[in-house]
């Protein structure tokens, strides 16, 4: 079977896909956990200039900051 990207929760202490996953009852697949925020940071790297040096850190404190109600 070709590596596919599946989407899922983590819900109980369980993995559950999100999409109908056509897999036989007890085969085994391998899951990637990776951190959407950091992926999206990756993926816009270096598109904003902001005449400095900005790490991911400050910008995941900022992104915190303005989601807080």
């Amino acid at each position: 079977m070709p590596a596919k990207i599946i989407d899922c929760i983590f819900k109980n202490g369980v993995f559950k896909p999100i999409e109908n996953v056509h897999l036989q009852e007890g085969a085994k697949a391998k899951v990637i956990l990776k951190d959407e925020r950091n992926e999206i940071l990756d993926k816009y790297a270096g598109a904003i200039k902001l005449n400095r040096v900005v790490t991911t850190k400050e910008i995941l404190e900022l992104e915190d900051e303005a989601c807080q109600y």
